[in-house]
């Protein structure tokens, strides 16, 4: 669990899951596999095991112990609904953010099916607690499906990681999406995202009233490129969030 996070849209990070396995042409460069496998074979190291999905018990109930309220982003270093994770954990990672509820907590999934049917199990026709916010990757046209997914979740603070953006997304439907981020991709090999691909979701965010933010141009560094657009930093959260944290 790291207090601070150089991330602009959280305050802190809790990985009770570490380690993922690559499904999707945004997954190409991630950054968590690379800085991850750095340390394989180091022993002692919380990631002598690489990127090799692990499941890390003794983590689950950190949030308790910070009293200050913080936006966490909760498995920046895997993906809490991977297929190999059971659903027994999941739902101690669950009950935990239940229980330390002061917190607003940010999770982010490539596999929106996988969550959206967990979801859908654990809380039925009730809505999503208000501090547990649930988004999807969408880094192309192709993977626009997952907007439908999360969409079929309990209501609650649904949102959109857009990044990286490697294409042009076209006609997004934001119908009952809360909030939408934006990022090109950094480190060796990054894909360059076009202004053009940017401009065109912000502007129907702006169309749809979904509160935008713009996270970094990308590179080989995360800053880069700034995270100017159009002349401005663009750093809206969604309405809940005033009253959640």
């Amino acid at each position: 669990m790291a207090d601070g996070s150089a991330i602009e849209w959280t305050d802190a990070t809790w990985n009770p899951v570490t380690g993922c396995t690559k499904i999707t042409r945004g997954c190409e460069n991630c950054y968590a596999a690379r800085f991850a496998e750095r340390f394989r074979g180091v022993p002692g190291h919380p990631f002598s095991r690489g990127f090799d999905l692990t499941l890390r018990p003794d983590r689950i109930k950190q949030p308790l112990q910070w009293k200050r309220p913080r936006m966490i982003f909760v498995n920046s270093m895997s993906d809490l609904f991977h297929k190999l994770v059971p659903n027994e954990f999941i739902d101690q990672v669950f009950d935990a953010m239940e229980e330390a509820d002061w917190h607003v907590y940010q999770l982010l999934t490539k596999r929106s099916s996988l969550m959206r049917n967990y979801l859908n199990r654990r809380y039925g026709a009730q809505s999503m607690p208000a501090h547990i916010w649930v988004g999807t990757s969408v880094e192309d046209a192709r993977a626009k499906g997952r907007i439908d997914h999360l969409r079929a979740a309990p209501r609650g603070v649904r949102f959109l990681s857009i990044e990286p953006l490697i294409g042009a997304l076209g006609t997004i439907n934001l119908n009952g999406i809360d909030w939408v981020i934006v990022g090109g991709e950094s480190g060796p090999g990054a894909r360059p995202m076009q202004l053009a691909w940017a401009r065109e979701v912000r502007d129907q965010c702006t169309e749809q009233q979904v509160p935008f933010f713009f996270k970094q141009w990308g590179g080989l560094r995360p800053k880069s490129g700034g995270r100017i657009l159009d002349g401005r930093e663009w750093n809206d959260f969604p309405k809940q969030q005033a009253n959640a944290v």
